[in-house]
């Protein structure tokens, strides 16, 4: 974990949430979307007062699949800030794990696929935390991405569902969700 020297509330670090950056720095809305092609999104009104508001810059590196430190140390350059954080390699393999126990594919009873979605400027989180709610025991739902929905991810974990994300190809995601045995 890196160790950051100095400790500000206008500091940018991975934790800083991406609504908060763009509220504290509105001139680093352009450097962020210049990063990665996922940031575009953030033009979209409704997702700036969603997903935005809980995504951290260490998910939305995770998205983007570029190193936190880079996004972090860019972010910092551009408004003045000394960078202050080592390389944290891999931060986006804490998502990517082996296939769970749960997770058999002629249980997926719904798939979401964020490609042929009309609403393809926002995140799909409203509708899977709807379809993952009717979920019953056993059954898997299937988001299918362009990028890694690390905020999403963490948002259904904390809701107490199971999460397991897969790169099928490069530039290609599915996540899988179902109801924890306990839920």
């Amino acid at each position: 974990m890196a160790i950051w020297e100095q400790e500000d509330d206008r500091a940018i670090t991975p934790s800083t949430k991406v609504a908060d950056l763009l509220a504290e720095y509105p001139e680093l809305e352009d450097v962020l979307i210049g990063m990665a092609p996922p940031f575009r999104k953030l033009k979209n009104p409704v997702l700036r007062r969603s997903v935005a508001k809980v995504a951290s810059l260490r998910q939305a590196a995770a998205v983007a699949r570029l190193p936190v430190d880079e996004v972090i140390n860019k972010l910092r350059a551009a408004v003045g800030q000394e960078a202050m954080m080592a390389e944290e390699p891999g931060q986006d393999s804490a998502y990517f794990t082996t296939q769970p126990d749960w997770f058999v594919p002629r249980r997926v009873v719904t798939s979401i696929d964020e490609r042929e979605d009309a609403t393809a400027d926002e995140m799909p989180l409203k509708r899977v935390i709807h379809e993952a709610t009717r979920l019953r025991e056993g059954e898997v739902l299937e988001l299918v991405t362009t990028f890694l929905p690390a905020p999403g991810i963490d948002i259904m974990k904390a809701k107490g569902f199971r999460v397991w994300p897969m790169e099928e190809e490069p530039g290609l995601i599915h996540t899988y969700f179902s109801k924890s045995p306990d839920r």
